[in-house]
Formats: C-alpha cells, structure tokens, sequence
C-alpha cells in the first residue's frame, strides 16, 4: 500500500512536470503566423492607410515580443493569436483608408486649384502695385502650377507624398493671398509730375 502511494505521487509529479514543459514551449507557430499576417499588412499599406488599426495590432506584437524574451511563453502565444487577428483587421481596413484618403486629398487638390484661379484673378488687380515683387511673383507662379500637376499625378502613386506636397502649395498661396491683401490696402503712390520745360520765347 504505502508503495502504491508513492507510485501514484511519483505520478502526479511527472505529469505536473510533462504539462511545465509541455506549457514551457516558445510559441514558435503562432509568432510566424502573426509575423506573415504584420508582413501582409505593410504590404497593403495598412501603416499609412489604416494607421490607428496597424498600431493596435503593432502594440500587441511588441507586448508578445517583450512577454517572449522574458519566457512567458503562454501569455506571449495568446499575444501573437491577437496581434495576427488585429494586423489581418488592420488589412482589412486598408482599402476603405486608402479610399478616405484619396477622398480627402482631391479635395484639397480642387481647393488649390481655385483658390489659385482666385489669386491669379487678384494679382491682376494689384499688378501695378507689385513692382519688386512681380519678378517672386512669376517664380512662385510656375513653381505652384508644376507643383500641382504633380501632386495630381502623385494621388495614384504615392498618396502621403500627395498630401505632403499639397501642404508646400497651400503655403505659397497663403503668402501670396497675404501679399495681395497687403498691396489692395496700400494707397496707390501719385505718379511723379512731370517737369515742365521752360520755353524760351
């Protein structure tokens, strides 16, 4: 009897011991697949189109990655079970984000477009008052319009790169509306009387 007592003590140690290291695994499997699913959603673009959902699932990944390193290996396999399910959300969300954005950026593209046929509209008005400033004037001029083609050519391609350059050409028009208002508000300068030349009877 007391040898069977032992036997099934012997017992119950091993197999608390098998379920340790059974449990002591990295969880190898479930890293790669929350690896593959991140993979996949910076590909689909989902760091710029779908950034607070990429972030979640980002967040998820590095407590996985920090819990691993430090070997609690079940709470890091649950981890990296939520971080795949958050990246492949974060996928999902990319084209209705990427279509927001486009969304977004033509229509700043639109109000550029106006707002610059508004000022070309002004800068006529104050033409005569430009005078030193007419030379900035043209530069500025050629630089927003190739700008702007561009931008429009960069919505298909590069839609934060679109985003950013529309913000150089809303500060050229916003220095330019400034300069106008200025040069309407200034009282035009009297032309110079002529000298009247002394004739000699």
């Amino acid at each position: 009897m007391k040898h069977f007592k032992y036997s099934v003590s012997f017992m119950m140690v091993l197999a608390l011991v098998l379920v340790f290291i059974g449990c002591a695994k990295p969880p190898e499997a479930e890293k790669s697949a929350a690896k593959a699913a991140m993979d996949d959603a910076v590909a689909a673009g989902a760091d710029k189109y779908a950034a607070t959902d990429f972030n979640v699932a980002k967040d998820l990944w590095d407590t996985s990655e920090a819990q691993m390193n430090a070997k609690k290996y079940e709470e890091a396999k649950q981890g990296y079970v939520n971080a795949k399910a958050a990246f492949e959300n974060a996928t999902g969300a990319t084209v209705a984000g990427k279509k927001a954005m486009t969304d977004e950026v033509s229509a700043i593209v639109a109000k550029l477009e106006e707002s610059w046929m508004n000022l070309e509209i002004t800068a006529k008005n104050v033409e005569k008052k430009m005078k030193d400033k007419k030379d900035a004037w043209v530069a500025d001029s050629k630089t927003f319009v190739d700008g702007l083609k561009a931008t429009k050519d960069m919505i298909a391609t590069d839609l934060a790169g679109a985003k950013a350059k529309s913000g150089e050409l809303k500060s050229i028009l916003e220095k330019w509306d400034a300069a106008f208002k200025e040069l309407a508000s200034a009282p035009a300068k009297p032309e110079a009387a002529k000298p009247v030349k002394n004739e000699k009877k």
